[in-house]
């Protein structure tokens, strides 16, 4: 693999060799995943040990004009998130076991004198 971002071509490519399909069916299938995905987004559509597409609706709120230093209401609105599955994020970061939590299991316990 190339170092950098893989494009869209690069990823079917990879996807094509290593399943054993044509690149056209590659591309065909990463096309019809995102569109499905954009249908489903509304009811939360999940990628399988990648993550989770899911619409939220967010409250108006005051907010400041950061130029001029003047309120302004910010009106209610919808965004589409994504939320990273933990699977992806302890293979992307290594175990991803904290520190702290490792050393607090590890440290053995005190006996109590009397």
């Amino acid at each position: 693999m190339a170092a950098g971002r893989l494009s869209k071509s690069a990823i079917a490519s990879a996807l094509a060799e290593k399943v054993g399909v044509s690149k056209k069916q590659a591309v065909l299938f990463m096309e019809e995943q995102a569109n499905l995905a954009y249908a489903q987004a509304k009811n939360g559509f999940v990628l399988p040990g990648l993550g989770k597409l899911e619409l939220k609706q967010r409250k108006a709120r005051m907010g400041r004009n950061p130029a001029t230093g003047v309120a302004i209401k910010i009106p209610a609105k919808k965004v589409v998130k994504f939320r990273v599955a933990k699977a992806a994020k302890d293979a992307i970061l290594g175990n991803g076991a904290p520190k702290k939590a490792a050393a607090k299991k590890a440290a053995p316990k005190k006996a109590k004198k009397k």
